[in-house]
């Protein structure tokens, strides 16, 4: 097996988050990514590593059992954004059910504190399986090199490739529309880089040269109000008057659309960074409000562009549901940690029969939206603090009764694991956004004399290798 060598073969099985494995006639394995259970395949070789390959696919030579007639997009394939839409809803919940269980089943077994089957409760569907995301980050570029200015995802395995994807199937028709409508606007209008290629339209920010105007278009919407918030990400290389024109051409063209939801906000925010990810160099509303509004088991949220929220409302509900149902009277009357608590969701799901809740965050804005949720919520026993968890947690004086966890992807920080378990609380409950992750932090927890007494998973992601999963730990 060597690199450049092309095989082909049958998925045996699909590994989280999305690693086909196939295995050749020699026994070798060899790791694909965007593949199904059942395919057969054809691939070449990227890269040999200790007797195991990865392999770049190629074709689909046959069709998996498990597959549909056709995906529901036209844009499945070539667009980054959805892994396995080929699948029934069905057969997502099992594939995912399924590498929840090959992740954590080998946990629990090294430590025999629990046995896995007897306390998982399998998983939860999301309540839509399309048209369920309330935020969206569009990319400005080009389908291919020199290509007319597009706006949408990243093509499949490729860094600059840009492909507009109006009519994705993960959020609704207002996002196709917006975006629709900004691609044409941004194509016609007068080119103020007139060096930028031409009279006619406002070139995007390419990666190498480090030119050009646009970058992102950051567009939510909240499910239960119907609010929209639409965040134009640009470079300062327009300023002025030119600028100023060009925007106030770009919010009519957004507050004109006959769109089902209503806009509450356009803004504008500047990002000169080389690194191409949507941050906040600085942001003005152009038009109406900085956040708008979403409502969550009788709360209500105030959400800025840059705020984290779970971005399936409706599958937050249930999530939420279930980790209120897990903690039942745990925290009733004590002081709860809500670390890595975002925007407070969780903190103000609790807040209610708790003495006290504290939250930490390290995203600032996410903090002062958190304060504001509160307020508005009529909260008066939450606490919100800005700073990484390892760092904050020696500063708290009141000492916690019960722990909840909801970090980012990577985990918990292991100094930040180690100060948790030093408080030797009694129950905890751990939300997590990627099992992996999970999957190490718990074998630091029940070597340190915990074990998990509930755990099940919340489909969050439909159409996509993300998956939540929620464990209710507690003292051996």
């Amino acid at each position: 097996m060597k690199k450049g060598q092309v095989y082909s073969g049958v998925v045996e099985n699909v590994a989280f988050p999305n690693k086909g494995i196939v295995r050749l006639e020699d026994g070798k394995v060899v790791v694909v990514k965007n593949v199904v259970p059942g395919q057969k395949i054809s691939f070449s070789i990227n890269k040999v590593r200790k007797g195991k390959g990865e392999g770049r696919l190629l074709e689909v030579l046959e069709k998996s059992p498990l597959e549909l007639e056709s995906a529901p997009c036209s844009h499945f394939g070539s667009c980054g954004g959805c892994t396995f839409l080929n699948l029934s809803y069905e057969e997502q919940l099992k594939l995912k059910t399924q590498q929840v269980k090959e992740l954590l089943q080998p946990v629990f077994e090294r430590d025999g504190s629990s046995d896995f089957e007897s306390i998982f409760e399998g998983i939860y569907s999301s309540p839509r399986q399309f048209g369920y995301r309330n935020k969206m980050e569009f990319s400005f570029g080009d389908s291919y090199k020199d290509g007319p200015l597009s706006l949408g995802m990243h093509k499949r395995g490729s860094f600059h490739d840009i492909i507009t994807v109006a009519g994705c199937k993960i959020a609704d028709q207002d996002y196709s529309d917006i975006l629709s409508a900004a691609l044409l606007y941004f194509q016609n209008c007068e080119n103020p880089l007139k060096t930028e290629g031409g009279e006619r339209g406002v070139p995007y920010y390419h990666k190498t040269s480090h030119r050009g105007y646009l970058r992102h278009l950051l567009v939510r919407k909240a499910v239960k109000t119907g609010d929209i918030l639409v965040d134009l990400v640009s470079t300062t290389q327009i300023s002025g008057k030119a600028e100023e024109t060009l925007l106030e051409g770009f919010c009519k063209v957004i507050l004109d659309l006959p769109l089902e939801g209503n806009v509450v906000g356009i803004l504008n925010t500047h990002n000169d960074s080389l690194a191409d990810a949507v941050i906040d160099q600085g942001t003005r509303v152009l038009h109406g409000s900085g956040c708008f509004y979403e409502e969550l088991l009788g709360l209500r949220f105030c959400i800025t562009p840059f705020s984290f929220f779970q971005t399936n409302s409706l599958g937050a509900e249930v999530l939420y549901e279930k980790a209120r149902e897990y903690i039942k009277d745990a925290g009733n009357g004590k002081i709860i940690y809500d670390l890595y608590s975002g925007t407070g969701t969780i903190a103000q799901i609790l807040a209610p029969v708790a003495k006290k809740v504290i939250g930490v965050e390290i995203v600032e804005e996410a903090v002062e939206a958190a304060k504001g949720n509160a307020k508005r919520n009529n909260l008066q026993n939450c606490e919100f603090l800005a700073g990484d968890v390892w760092k904050v947690l020696g500063n708290i004086e009141e000492q916690p009764d019960f722990i909840v966890l909801d970090p980012p992807r990577e985990g918990i920080h292991p100094k930040a694991l180690e100060q948790i378990i030093g408080y030797g609380v009694g129950q905890m409950l751990y939300i997590s956004c990627k099992p992996s992750s999970l999957a190490r932090d718990l074998e630091a927890l029940l070597a340190r004399g915990y074990k998990v007494e509930q755990i099940c998973c919340v489909d969050m992601f439909p159409a996509t290798a993300n998956i939540e999963t929620i464990c209710k730990i507690v003292q051996k």
